[in-house]
């Protein structure tokens, strides 16, 4: 069967930032799905690391993800309004505010960014936020790359295709991290997956990749069924034997109440599914004060750091989808399989 991106599966296992490394994209990929890499959050040093092992580690395609945000100032005003908001947390745990800068590590991918993962032609090079400039995407189809990237409503579906995507990832309400969503911030535009995915399908002309609540092979049978030509899973692997989930983390997935995520702007500034944890529940989960995307990860960073020194995860990003199945310890060859309804 021929699939979208020459695997021998319809499936993509998602780019999930601080919680895998190239050990769980290669295992995808040798496996028969596309594995991916998160590259946001690299240095360039550790992004050229990265692609390297993960080049040796596998000979099947993967793909490399990328943010593509329009940076935004960060003013003085906006961080005294955050930091107000913040201060009982900096004074329990002992955090001198004035120490906390005002640059972000999360940067949107560059044209110096390009030339450095061109040598290795990657075979596909996914966005969130939209996508990069004309003159990135023409360089990446330039070695045979496809360029994807996230929708989360139709009109950014086809503002999408219109700009040179080869494949729009539909990504549904249900799904854990980042929203996708470039073209407005109001939520209440967001879609479940299900709803998405048929509404993509009879108004776009290039392929159509499901992305939110898939966590069941039943799952990825009735999506498929609607029109998508592959689905993207990135919870299901969260536990899985390749995946760097930290210890409090795991701990939140393992303890988890049924429909125990929300969306949140409180750790980057910018709506993402997870847990709900101790400042979710105490600032409530959308605050005015947050400041854009990414910003208010500088103040929560080092929050996070210093509780989690302390074993606590109140200030965590506990990224998961709406839809979860535990499935702790298992190899991700085997997730693989189990979703794919192929026998082990």
């Amino acid at each position: 069967m021929q699939t979208l991106f020459n695997t021998e599966l319809s499936l993509i296992q998602a780019p999930m930032a601080g919680v895998q490394d190239y050990r769980l994209a290669a295992a995808v990929s040798n496996s028969g799905g596309l594995g991916s890499l998160p590259c946001a959050m690299l240095a360039k040093e550790q992004l050229l690391s990265e692609i390297t092992k993960l080049s040796k580690a596998t000979d099947r395609p993967y793909n490399l993800n990328f943010f593509c945000h329009k940076p935004t100032s960060y003013t003085q005003q906006q961080k005294r309004q955050w930091h107000t908001l913040l201060a009982p947390y900096f004074t329990e745990l002992g955090i001198d505010e004035s120490s906390l800068g005002m640059t972000a590590t999360r940067q949107p991918i560059n044209t110096e960014i390009v030339e450095l993962i061109a040598p290795f032609k990657p075979p596909v090079v996914s966005f969130h936020f939209g996508l990069p400039a004309a003159d990135i995407v023409e360089k990446i189809k330039s070695w045979g790359g496809k360029v994807i990237s996230s929708a989360t409503t139709v009109n950014e579906a086809k503002w999408l295709e219109a700009n040179g995507a080869d494949a729009v990832i539909a990504q549904g309400l249900e799904a854990g991290g980042h929203r996708g969503h470039f073209l407005s911030m109001d939520l209440k535009l967001q879609q479940p997956t299900a709803l998405l995915v048929e509404q993509c399908v009879g108004k776009l002309d290039i392929p159509v990749i499901a992305a939110g609540g898939i966590a069941t092979a039943e799952d990825v049978k009735q999506i498929l069924a609607l029109g998508a030509a592959t689905v993207q899973v990135g919870s299901a692997y969260l536990l899985c034997q390749e995946a760097t989930t930290s210890a409090l983390h795991r701990q939140a997935i393992l303890n988890q109440n049924v429909n125990s995520t929300a969306l949140t702007t409180i750790f980057s500034g910018r709506a993402a599914r997870g847990f709900e944890n101790r400042i979710m529940r105490e600032l409530g989960t959308l605050p005015l004060q947050a400041p854009a995307f990414p910003f208010a990860s500088i103040a929560l960073g080092a929050l996070r750091t210093r509780s989690e020194a302390l074993g606590k995860s109140d200030f965590s990003p506990l990224w998961c989808g709406q839809k979860y199945i535990a499935r702790d310890g298992i190899s991700a060859k085997n997730i693989t399989k189990e979703l794919m309804a192929i026998d082990a």
